[in-house]
């Protein structure tokens, strides 16, 4: 009778993968495209990386502060008021600095139209 023949297990390995899970992180492309929209003028590869290193611990910062501003408050969810409360901590928005002028002064005319219209006096966001 013929036997079929069966792969040999190879040794020291077990079904699962022996990567380590990496964190997510935020596409260079993405990073590139807005460093390159506020500097308007060649960047060295090098000072590139560091920018990524910057933006990468900015935003480790950004979510964990937002994620304590949230579970002070008894949430489990990020909601526009913890963003507020970050960007008036940051000193971003303030009394004489409104949410608007932020979004006209920093951000293109295309997400300038669709934000303006959330942002209204008191520095108060609403959907």
């Amino acid at each position: 009778p013929v036997q079929l023949l069966q792969p040999k297990p190879l040794p020291g390995r077990s079904g699962r993968s022996q990567r380590k899970p990496r964190e997510p992180q935020i596409a260079r492309s993405l990073i590139k495209e807005v460093f390159s929209y506020f500097v308007k003028m060649p960047v060295t590869r090098e000072a590139f990386k560091i920018v990524e290193k910057c933006s990468e611990k900015y935003f480790k910062q950004l979510s964990s502060d937002l994620e304590a501003y949230t579970s002070h408050a008894g949430r489990k969810t990020v909601e526009m008021a913890d963003v507020e409360m970050l960007m008036r901590r940051q000193g971003l928005v303030t009394d004489k600095m409104p949410l608007n002028l932020l979004i006209e002064r920093h951000l293109p005319l295309e997400y300038r139209k669709l934000l303006i219209p959330v942002a209204v006096s008191g520095n108060k966001v609403i959907p």
